[in-house]
């Protein structure tokens, strides 16, 4: 089992002095940093030296560690070529082969390939390589797309879940379980026995995510029991600042009156989430110090969790077993319903959060609704209601906005991100509007290409109501590469009969 060791538990006190002396201009490359000489023998100089008059922290830095969060490349883009040939040049630059295992370094060494997203993520992410590998199967590239399955397997096993990422600073949460995805893309192409191959992977998966218990100070864990039933939400299993926004943290924390522990228990769920940071979360919509993300059940994250158990019922009739596949696919109607039930709003005609303590469903307004929808979970009269809602709310002349709300945060508007355009675009095909799903696929891909033209890059996120300004907000800048906006873009422009 892969110990839970934290950057600035092993270099105590050095990685906090570090990290609030603003040295560093990314909290990241300071989590993700390797170093050069024994963590022993680094320690103890500091603990020597330090103290002294004229002692340098960053040529210290500097002389006992290297970037670990870079990948320096001589790669240059062409604009004047095909967008999809200049992805296809990519995927070399973001694949790394199997890991080694480095001592002091925070990375957790794969065992096998595996794409990473870009710039300064330089590790593999959870959510994002669902869409990279929808990328890859445009390709035909199926043998990476099983290393990279294998690879969370192997996490899983050795972990218990899948982390965020493969840094033992993410060990403490995981991200929107894509898994299942991952598996029945797999089986779409090597046929079903690969559901029954992954089969104890997915169950440990979901046992993950029905973790739960009580204290006197209140709940804890993931699942939440309702009176009608039960419904999840996203829970890190730590109240401490994150390791690679350390300093981001702690200032955060000092300007607010809230409680540090309770506020750094909602900023690391929010992460879990992958939506870090939304409006989505911020109890008055505004200001990261109002987060509240354990008192929302999250309508895309209860809808992942119907499509695994849906999925661990298809695996063990698999393997033959007809009783456990009838229990699972009975909690997932019994999801289904929850679903209906709490995220379903029939005035406004679309799926929202719902607010454990308010003890209604949230007025946030953003694209994770289409999660039913993308996963065929909604009646026809929903889909509907729901694209109708999307049309008119979210749809913009570049793309599906986040949300609707300009609040600073990289979630939010006027920002679009790739995993949210591929899964509208699916929302439309599969119940019937297809001229909608072409108009989402087109006017992203186009962005995409103007982009591309203009920078020479593909982005994390992008602007999409403005497509001659950068999408922006968030801890950091924003990031070129990249792993699902390559992904999305390939799947979309080969999509069988529904192309852009």
């Amino acid at each position: 089992m892969i110990e839970l060791k934290l950057p600035e538990e092993t270099f105590d006190p050095l990685f906090r002095d570090i990290a609030l002396s603003g040295i560093l201009s990314d909290g990241k490359a300071l989590a993700d940093a390797i170093p050069t000489r024994p963590v022993k023998d680094i320690m103890a100089d500091y603990r020597q030296f330090s103290s002294m008059p004229g002692f340098d922290l960053m040529a210290f830095y500097n002389t006992n560690f290297l970037p670990g969060g870079l990948s320096n490349t001589d790669f240059t883009s062409d604009t004047e070529e095909l967008l999809e040939n200049h992805i296809r040049k990519l995927w070399p630059i973001l694949t790394r082969k199997a890991d080694g295992q480095v001592a002091g370094s925070s990375l957790i060494p794969l065992p096998n390939p595996y794409v990473v997203p870009g710039g300064r993520f330089n590790e593999i992410y959870y959510w994002d390589s669902y869409f990279t590998m929808l990328g890859l199967a445009a390709e035909g590239n199926w043998e990476l797309i099983r290393h990279m399955t294998e690879n969370f397997a192997w996490l899983i096993r050795e972990v218990g879940f899948i982390p965020n990422g493969n840094r033992t600073y993410f060990l403490s949460r995981s991200q929107p379980p894509f898994f299942s995805l991952m598996v029945t893309l797999l089986a779409s192409h090597e046929g079903d026995e690969v559901l029954g191959h992954f089969y104890n992977e997915l169950q440990t998966e979901y046992d993950f995510w029905m973790e739960s218990g009580a204290t006197e100070e209140g709940t804890f864990g993931h699942k939440v029991v309702l009176p009608e039933g039960l419904l999840n939400r996203y829970w890190d299993r730590l109240e401490t600042p994150r390791s690679e926004m350390y300093a981001d943290d702690i200032h955060l924390s000092e300007a607010s009156k809230r409680p540090e522990q309770e506020l750094f228990r909602h900023i690391r769920s929010a992460c879990e989430s992958g939506w870090d940071f939304s409006s989505r979360w911020l109890s008055d919509g505004q200001n990261l110090d109002s987060i509240h993300t354990t008192d929302i059940l999250p309508v895309d994250l209860n809808c992942l969790l119907a499509h695994l158990e849906n999925t661990i019922a298809r695996a063990a009739m698999v393997q033959g077993d007809s009783a456990r596949s009838q229990w699972f696919r009975s909690k997932a109607e019994k999801r289904k319903d929850m679903i209906e039930r709490y995220f379903w709003d029939s005035i406004q005609g679309y799926y929202f959060d719902y607010d454990l303590k308010e003890n209604k469903r949230t007025s946030r307004i953003h694209a994770a609704g289409v999660f039913p929808l993308f996963l065929n979970l909604a009646g026809m009269d929903q889909g509907v209601r729901t694209l109708r809602f999307l049309q008119e709310k979210l749809l913009m002349p570049h793309g599906i906005v986040t949300t609707l709300y300009k609040t600073g945060q990289q979630w939010d508007a006027p920002n679009g991100w790739a995993p949210l355009q591929w899964m509208s675009f699916m929302a439309a095909k599969n119940y019937g509007h297809i001229e909608l799903a072409k108009s989402i696929a087109s006017r992203w891909t186009s962005l995409n290409e103007k982009v591309f033209k203009a920078t020479g890059k593909m982005m994390e996120k992008y602007n999409v109501v403005d497509a001659d300004a950068p999408g922006g907000g968030g801890e950091y800048p924003v990031q070129d590469g990249f792993g699902w906006s390559n992904g999305v873009y390939l799947a979309m422009k080969k999509y069988p009969g529904l192309n852009a």
